[in-house]
């Protein structure tokens, strides 16, 4: 039987394990879906090395950067954007295991923000600095969306930190998106430190989180008249894109 899994950790909220396999199920496929929780990503080769019938592994926190040096390949998305989430594993000749990496959040991201960019929306604040936020950082260049990284600490002249956000920075960026974990589940009362008072009706609000189905975040922009968006719709279609991958 084929098989197919998951690296993380944590992984215990994870979606896709019972997201695949009910789709197996339901469509008679010969397979599983398994969760691999590593607590290093040095323990990646092991997993490769025991389980001779995967045939692709998703990635996530915090591995989806630091997977890329165990690849053979990356498509051209996973290395413009420098994290992989998605891993196609082949049988080679002789027995060699070709490992593929491509990134499907940028494609989920895309598909799932493009219907509700507007003529105000040319630029936008990306909150986080990991993995899912390079996706969306290009997702949106791609989109002709021009994205500023905030982060907690001053990492770099392109980076703002949470305290520069002034009114004049919040009036140009009409798109903000949390690729943060702060208003997950169970810290539903937490929320990423934006000046939510600066928000207007122009600004769209798009939270990658979807546990809580709204999350403060999300609460706080509506409260301004903000459109608002959470994470499962690009979950879902980067979720069909990993098995497209795989196929």
């Amino acid at each position: 039987m084929d098989r197919y899994g998951l690296i993380g950790n944590p992984l215990k909220h994870s979606f896709s394990q019972g997201f695949f396999n009910d789709k197996f199920a339901a469509e008679n496929i010969a397979a599983e879906y398994v969760n691999f929780e590593i607590p290093a990503i040095e323990e990646f080769k092991s997993i490769i090395k025991d389980n001779p019938q995967l045939k692709g592994l998703n990635v996530t926190i915090p591995y989806k950067e630091q997977v890329i040096p165990y690849l053979d390949r990356l498509s051209e998305n996973a290395q413009l954007i420098g994290a992989v989430n998605v891993i196609k594993i082949e049988q080679g000749k002789k027995g060699k295991t070709r490992l593929t990496g491509y990134n499907s959040d940028i494609i989920g991201f895309k598909n799932s923000i493009e219907p509700l960019l507007q003529d105000c929306h040319k630029q936008a604040l990306i909150l986080g600095t990991g993995g899912s936020a390079k996706a969306i950082y290009y997702g949106l260049k791609q989109l002709g969306v021009d994205g500023t990284r905030v982060s907690r600490k001053k990492t770099s002249a392109n980076v703002l930190t949470y305290t520069e956000l002034n009114e004049e920075i919040m009036q140009v960026h009409t798109v903000i998106v949390n690729c943060t974990p702060v208003g997950m589940w169970p810290n539903v009362d937490d929320c990423p430190l934006i000046p939510y008072h600066l928000l207007t009706k122009k600004h769209l609000l798009y939270d990658l989180l979807y546990n809580p189905n709204e999350t403060l975040f999300m609460k706080k922009g509506e409260e301004q008249k903000a459109t608002v968006k959470n994470g499962l719709e690009m979950l879902l279609l980067q979720a069909f894109a990993s098995w497209d991958f795989w196929k």
